[in-house]
């Protein structure tokens, strides 16, 4: 069933966000409903703070008042979220939650994708976009996380450190 969950948002008393979190974890493990609501997200964001010449790190709810909640959609689940204490419903129409959709998630980057790279460092690779278009180059470094790389490329006698996307290149087969 989890191949049919989404992601909805609930809203909350604003400040009752962790433990609605808490809540509806606790509910699921008891009604033993993981199939149906497979996890609880509350968006945070760190943030910087100088008050006084210090300078301190605090973590910080993105959305006040809201809990994110991957489910499938039941009569069950819906009023298993619904009746927790502290939740005032579901975003959506009246009587349908509305869940997000794949572009929504991933600008809101709740899920991590796993990224799969077909280079390594040291690879030989061959720009096939943009500026560099034609150019090869070893990669140097890799970012996962930004989903893109360091390559050396050489231009006019001299070696040059690039940062390219992983769309703009193509590993360079070695036969």
């Amino acid at each position: 069933m989890a191949e049919g969950a989404r992601w909805y948002v609930v809203h909350t008393y604003s400040g009752y966000e962790n433990a609605v979190a808490a809540t509806i974890g606790k509910a699921v493990e008891n009604r033993k409903m993981q199939d149906l609501i497979l996890e609880v997200n509350i968006p945070m964001e760190t943030v910087t703070e100088v008050n006084d010449n210090q300078t301190k790190t605090v973590e910080r709810k993105i959305f006040p008042g809201y809990v994110l909640v991957k489910m499938v959609m039941t009569d069950e689940s819906w009023h298993l979220v619904r009746n927790v204490r502290g939740v005032t419903g579901f975003v959506g129409s009246v009587n349908e939650a509305i869940p997000l959709t794949d572009e929504e998630i991933a600008a809101l980057g709740v899920e991590k994708r796993e990224v799969k790279v077909g280079f390594e460092v040291g690879s030989t690779v061959k720009v096939v976009d943009g500026p560099l278009d034609g150019f090869t180059g070893v990669v140097e470094e890799i970012d996962a996380d930004k989903g893109t790389l360091r390559v050396v490329v050489s231009m006019f006698g001299r070696e040059t450190p690039v940062e390219l996307e992983f769309d703009q290149v193509e590993e360079v087969s070695e036969n």
